[in-house]
């Protein structure tokens, strides 16, 4: 019985790992562009989401939306059998904070959490920001519809919850709306502290901010190219770990920066009409988003956006000026694009959220060697792993060996100054942790 059980496996795990699966390819096709459009218009309705707005109307202000952002997931819980459970995650913001606070203001987020069923305490983050704002930052009675800003991504995580609560997996998933992002980023603050304090395990944090507009301020008008925004290495990193940079590379190889590589890997094998830019910074030149508070804290967390902004349609006042519309109004989102992109998310929220983690830790030697050493620490239910390496001047890992089920391996031939190596852990379905870079050294 053995004998033949395990060739099976072996056969179950060689195809699993070489060809797709049929279930991303549905996930794709499942996300809804009028679901999004009528969420995106109900928040609109809203008349402002400002994080000072009114708390207490039934109809306008935040309050109201993040009530009704609530419900939403309170029924996407009820269609499959009470498998999300929500809740306030909230915090007191004192007046004078920072400028943007002139007055004293509960920050209050919406947490939707999918349980994994191998790895409950394990987490995968989708956030969109439930704010919205005008020309005027403390500005919180004028009318902010935000369609692109932010409830374009807000919508995104929704219908994401709707389209992935119907599947099991293995690590939970956090559908995430987050308030106070225009403010300072306080929502972000708010959930990172908390997560860190419950000694979450965090996967990823995927941020959703602007992801429905196809038509830049250039002039440029493109429906399948997105950004990847991710910082290098983590701020959290010890003065040793800077030092071993030095000697044995790795600049741009931190946990973020390989978030944002599994995001790009995956468009290309099941979105290839799409074109992933990975931008390797924290965000948008000297701005910042709602990824940030969690890197701050050491968690991988990536910005996935449009490609080309309109700052005509950001963060400002609804006029005519010159000829030109501004506002950030219904009419220039591209409800299409906005499903593309919840489908950029979808996919690899359940790809990660069905992958075994990543080794703790991977030893690499061969200093003066004409091959490359490995050791690296087992993973319960990882059936096997594959080594990737790249040339040191690749964005993406080019190379890639599936080695078995063993901790250990050598690659003949392949010079160790040449190249940066990583491992991912792979499970029987197929679906591979992110990549973890070299951690230890083999003397």
């Amino acid at each position: 019985m053995h004998k033949l059980f395990t060739p099976f496996i072996l056969l179950f795990t060689t195809l699993a790992m070489s060809q797709t699966d049929p279930r991303i390819y549905d996930i794709i096709d499942d996300i809804s562009a009028e679901r999004i459009k009528k969420d995106i218009s109900t928040l609109v309705d809203f008349g402002t989401r400002h994080t000072l707005s009114d708390t207490v109307s039934s109809s306008r202000g935040i309050g109201a939306a993040r009530r009704w952002i609530k419900s939403e997931f309170s029924t996407i819980s009820k269609d499959c059998n009470d498998c999300l459970e929500v809740s306030y995650q909230k915090n007191f913001v004192e007046k004078g904070a920072n400028p943007r606070i002139t007055k004293d203001v509960w920050i209050v987020n919406v947490v939707a959490i999918q349980r994994g069923e191998k790895y409950p305490d394990r987490y995968i983050i989708m956030s969109g920001d439930i704010d919205s704002r005008v020309s005027a930052s403390n500005d919180y009675t004028s009318d902010s519809p935000g369609a692109n800003d932010n409830a374009s991504g807000m919508a995104g995580t929704l219908e994401a919850a709707r389209v992935l609560s119907k599947y099991k997996f293995d690590n939970s998933i956090v559908y995430l709306g987050l308030s106070g992002e225009e403010q300072g980023l306080f929502g972000g603050k708010g959930m990172a502290k908390y997560a860190k304090e419950k000694g979450w395990d965090i996967i990823g944090v995927f941020n959703n901010d602007m992801i429905g507009n196809i038509k830049g301020v250039d002039g440029i008008i493109s429906n399948t190219d997105f950004r990847i925004f991710s910082e290098p290495v983590p701020p959290t990193e010890t003065e040793n770990e800077r030092n071993m940079r030095r000697f044995y590379g790795g600049e741009v190889d931190g946990i973020s920066r390989q978030l944002a590589r599994y995001v790009h890997k995956n468009v290309k094998t099941y979105m290839p009409e799409m074109n992933p830019m990975m931008i390797y910074r924290l965000d948008r030149f000297g701005r910042g988003g709602h990824h940030r508070p969690f890197n701050d804290l050491g968690f991988a967390g990536i910005r996935i956006m449009e490609a080309h902004e309109n700052y005509t349609q950001q963060h400002q006042d609804i006029r005519i000026e010159n000829g030109i519309s501004y506002g950030d109004v219904l009419e220039h989102v591209n409800f299409d694009y906005a499903k593309k992109l919840t489908a950029v998310n979808a996919i690899n929220l359940a790809s990660l959220a069905w992958a075994p983690p990543a080794p703790k830790e991977l030893a690499i030697g061969g200093i003066v060697a004409p091959s490359a050493k490995f050791e690296w620490s087992k993973v319960p239910n990882a059936v096997g792993y594959k080594i990737y390496w790249r040339d040191t001047t690749s964005p993406t890992w080019d190379h890639s060996r599936y080695v078995g089920n063993v901790t250990d391996f050598t690659l003949e031939g392949v010079v160790i100054d040449n190249f940066f190596f990583g491992i991912t852990a792979v499970g029987a379905n197929g679906f591979e942790s992110p990549v973890r870079f070299p951690n230890k050294i083999i003397r």
